[in-house]
């Protein structure tokens, strides 16, 4: 994967050329993002930029880390020498990968070289992918990804091999988060590595990396991408209308992954949805609000996220309405969204509107941390009932 397949980014590639060509790459990196961000991809087109022959001919042959003269670079890798084509296929010899797994058996822990070759087939796929639909895609279910001691004693062999075609040893770990107190293992390692050896960590939460590797590593924050950026891709790599881009990358929040399954179901009628279940709310009743929400439970995290995440963006939209007025909004080209927040804020201040976000973001939170989906739902329905019938707004820490 070269720079330019990673979308938007352009600031944080151009300071990552700029610490090669003034030698001053720190042996162990933590690329930190909100998801969606394009962490991981970023990651890939680093290391395939480190490995490329093209680039290694503009270097003075000194070590990527040393303290010669900065020497000019190229802007990105060439994509076409031998380096460039191993490392865009995931199968360069130099460049190792280690990410969450489940068991493949139930007599020993697995490492990612066990799950290698659907790692490679899943992320060549979907290079802007989560935690949650890569371990769905080998069937873990329900069960957690780890990377194990095991793993760690794996990288600690691979990674003091020498190198097999490049000057440099890449190690890319996604979600160190799933490491436990077995990554004190890598310690040593990361701290005294073998020359022209690169860590590149790629996380989201920083809180849940263990202590003792987060004070070894250089902090790259990979910041969300812009609405535009967004709704270019999705025009120019999915074919997408305008009116489609526009609408997905407002709803999206900078996280182009989240883009892609708005836009996957993009036929999916939320507005009925929402109209059916804020009906309950207010009118129908209890039998109405059961019904709901066991089939909001049943569609699955990822689009109980989409689906609440929509909600936000009609409020967003209800909220511009109200303070600019229906013609400076309605160039959004959708008559349905616009007549909808009209009406939304008609039985909702804005106090109100606030407050249901408030409960809707912390929803979102929930459910990405594998929160019972009919319990959510049942409470949630509980306190936007109160938000609207009581004026009550509902804060809990």
């Amino acid at each position: 994967m070269q720079f330019s397949e990673v979308i938007g980014q352009k600031e944080l590639k151009a300071k990552l050329v700029k610490m090669i060509e003034a030698n001053r790459l720190s042996h162990a990196l933590l690329f930190l993002e909100k998801e969606g961000a394009g962490g991981l991809a970023l990651a890939r087109a680093f290391a395939q930029y480190i490995v490329c022959e093209n680039v290694n001919k503009q270097n003075t042959g000194d070590s990527l880390f040393g303290d010669s003269l900065p020497v000019l670079q190229p802007e990105d890798s060439c994509g076409k020498c031998a380096s460039c084509i191993k490392a865009a296929a995931m199968i360069h010899p130099d460049i190792h990968f280690s990410f969450p797994v489940i068991p493949k058996k139930s007599d020993r822990p697995s490492v990612s070289a066990d799950f290698m070759a659907e790692f490679r087939q899943y992320m060549l796929a979907n290079p802007y992918s989560n935690e949650y639909n890569w371990l769905q895609f080998i069937n873990a279910e329900n069960k957690q990804g780890n990377i194990t001691s095991r793993e760690c004693e794996e990288i600690i062999r691979i990674m003091g091999l020498k190198s097999f075609e490049s000057e440099y040893k890449i190690l890319i770990m996604w979600m160190p988060e799933a490491l436990g107190n077995e990554g004190n293992k890598l310690l040593k390692l990361i701290e005294e590595p073998p020359p022209n050896t690169l860590f590149i960590f790629v996380a989201r939460s920083e809180e849940l990396i263990i202590p003792t590797i987060l004070s070894r590593v250089q902090l790259v924050k990979v910041p969300p991408l812009e609405r535009e950026e967004i709704k270019n891709a999705l025009i120019k790599r999915e074919n997408a209308t305008e009116q489609q881009a526009t609408e997905i990358s407002g709803i999206a929040g900078g996280n182009y992954f989240e883009a892609l399954q708005l836009f996957n179901h993009v036929e999916e009628n939320h507005i009925g949805q929402l109209k059916v279940w804020l009906n309950s709310i207010l009118k129908t009743g209890n039998l109405s609000q059961v019904k709901v929400i066991d089939e909001l439970a049943k569609m699955g995290r990822e689009r109980q996220k989409q689906f609440l995440r929509y909600f936000i963006h009609l409020i967003e939209h209800a909220i511009r309405m109200r303070a600019l007025g229906m013609e400076a909004v309605a160039d959004s080209g959708n008559a349905e969204l616009n007549d909808f927040a009209a009406k939304f804020n008609k039985f909702a201040t804005i106090e109100q509107q606030e407050a249901i976000t408030n409960e809707l973001d912390k929803s979102i939170y929930y459910i990405e941390r594998n929160a019972n989906a009919k319990i959510l739902f049942h409470a949630l329905t509980i306190r936007l009932y109160h938000i609207f019938t009581h004026k009550v707004v509902i804060l809990v820490n």
